[in-house]
């Protein structure tokens, strides 16, 4: 965000209005028009920590294990364990599934 949206949204704010990121304001459209499992997508995200929903994102977009690593400052080691957490907590089979799950939840 830049300096300039910044000080408008703090201005909208002072004076009662709301103020979206169109990320967020493109989710609620969504889960308003019934696009999306709101539920769904709330649980199953709720189960990933902040490092998994990191590794996750960084799978979907085709990072391999070692770009993951340099990218978040962390070993190969500990992005396969991450992988590996979230592949079970999501009931996923590989990385193919994740990408596809990230994908159709607009995640990517």
């Amino acid at each position: 965000i830049s300096a300039d949206e910044l000080v408008d949204a703090i201005g909208r704010v002072a004076t009662g209005d709301a103020v979206f990121s169109p990320r967020l304001a493109g989710f609620v459209l969504d889960a308003f028009s019934g696009a999306i499992d709101v539920a769904s997508i709330d649980e199953d995200l709720d189960r990933l920590s902040q490092r998994e929903r990191e590794v996750l994102r960084l799978i979907a977009r085709g990072y391999a294990y070692k770009e993951i690593a340099k990218e978040l400052f962390i070993s190969i080691k500990t992005v396969e364990t991450h992988v590996s957490s979230v592949l079970r907590k999501l009931q996923l089979s590989n990385r193919h599934q994740l990408t596809r799950w990230a994908t159709d939840r607009k995640l990517v």
